[in-house]
């Protein structure tokens, strides 16, 4: 038998809400039904609610906020490659850091990449700098290593610009530099000067996950963001994000009723001089 629809489908109780209500400036419960609050209040009346298919969460106490909306962010394409990526977020040494790239780079089966996605900033470290190219390449001297630095700058070990094809006669890239030696031999180290074009597209040379890979990776990036406390998001789109392929994964979990983040999205058009046709197109 069907409960009727005024049995909370969710109850969460012992914890801290501020209700916004003056008369009524806080609660420890709350029931929900069909995705909707139904009743807040103390635990004892909103628990008078709970029938028998309700599941109760007890909350010890702590205090609960509202979900988070993030109007800029990038899952649709960071969430193909999140199983891959190192993460330094919070690391307190660049000791550690380069500990952890060492573990990674045993682990990584070619021809993938290590590849440090931002999230980090040298000021984080004790030894407040970044890795140098050289200690990049003894910890990595054959698995290609990219190492982003905000938007401002990538690393490439040796292997990385072997990979990419980055050598002597690389000709200057229009949107960003690749700096190089006396020589004229790239150094490893590449600006986002006058823009972080050169840093995309370096990125985008990297192998892809199988498709299977890519879903799942794309679900625990996610879950990574749910556990931080975001439940919706504006995906920014741009920087190499193309349509349609790399919104196939996004799409797929959509049509299952998989996306645990509710996902609005800015698309861009992808050819320049046929920004009409694209239009049209979509």
């Amino acid at each position: 038998m069907n409960q009727p629809a005024t049995t909370p489908d969710l109850i969460l109780r012992n914890g801290r809400f501020t209700t916004l209500d003056r008369a009524n400036p806080t609660a420890s419960a709350v029931a929900i039904a069909q995705g909707r609050f139904t009743k807040v209040g103390d635990d004892r009346e909103v628990m008078a609610l709970a029938g028998a298919g309700t599941r109760v969460i007890d909350l010890g106490g702590r205090s609960v906020l509202p979900g988070l909306i993030d109007n800029h962010l990038h899952i649709i394409r960071g969430g193909l490659n999140f199983n891959m990526e190192l993460r330094w977020d919070g690391v307190r040494s660049l000791a550690d850091a380069m500990a952890m790239l060492k573990a990674q780079v045993a682990v990584t089966p070619a021809p993938q990449w290590v590849r440090v996605v931002g999230g980090f900033t040298e000021h984080q470290f004790v030894e407040k700098r970044l890795p140098t190219l050289a200690e990049l390449n003894a910890v990595a001297p054959d698995t290609p290593v990219f190492i982003l630095h905000l938007y401002d700058r990538a690393l490439l070990n040796g292997a990385a610009l072997r990979a990419v094809g980055y050598g002597k006669d690389t000709p200057a890239p229009p949107g960003g530099e690749i700096v190089r030696d006396s020589a004229g031999n790239p150094t490893g180290l590449l600006l986002a000067k006058p823009n972080a074009a050169i840093l995309y597209a370096t990125l985008a040379k990297g192998p892809k996950l199988p498709h299977d890979y890519q879903v799942n990776s794309t679900r625990h990036f996610m879950r990574e963001l749910n556990r931080l406390g975001v439940t919706g998001a504006i995906d920014a789109g741009g920087g190499m994000q193309n349509y349609p392929d790399d919104y196939d994964v996004i799409q797929e979990l959509a049509d299952a009723d998989q996306l645990t983040i509710r996902l609005a999205y800015n698309l861009f058009t992808q050819k320049p001089q046929h920004e009409k046709e694209d239009f049209l197109n979509w």
